[in-house]
């Protein structure tokens, strides 16, 4: 039997099936009883879960109570879960964009006339206030 791996850090899980509902990761110390160490959890599906009886989770990382729960057997991948899901927005959007999104990165003023310039408004300068 293959063993229990964390989905959010790999490290392998002391626990036996069923695992209890406050049981955490001793690696990362997230719960281990969540939708992203569940055999049903599928973010291609509606609800990100393959199991269609299942009731609404919000958050796939926190401990729940559903019913269908079971372990997933599949080894762990670095790189997949919700991390790798915002890396690769926030990747997309700098790609967008033309360069790293960090505050500060476009200043409001520079933003401002280029906004006038599009739409031909003359900028106004401080005397003519």
């Amino acid at each position: 039997m293959p063993t229990l791996q964390c989905q959010a850090c790999g490290k392998a899980v002391s626990y036996d099936e069923p695992i209890p509902r406050d049981s955490e990761c001793e690696g990362c110390h997230r719960d281990l009883r969540c939708c992203m160490n569940c055999l049903h959890y599928d973010v291609s599906r509606n609800n990100s879960c393959r199991e269609t009886e299942a009731e609404l989770v919000e958050d796939k990382a926190r401990r729940n109570f559903c019913e269908f729960f079971s372990f997933n057997r599949r080894s762990f991948v670095a790189g997949k879960g919700e991390n790798a899901r915002e890396a690769e927005a926030r990747a997309r959007l700098e790609s967008l964009f033309g360069g790293p999104l960090t505050p500060g990165a476009i200043h409001l003023s520079d933003a401002r006339k280029k906004l006038e310039g599009l739409f031909g408004k003359p900028t106004l300068d401080e005397d003519d206030e």
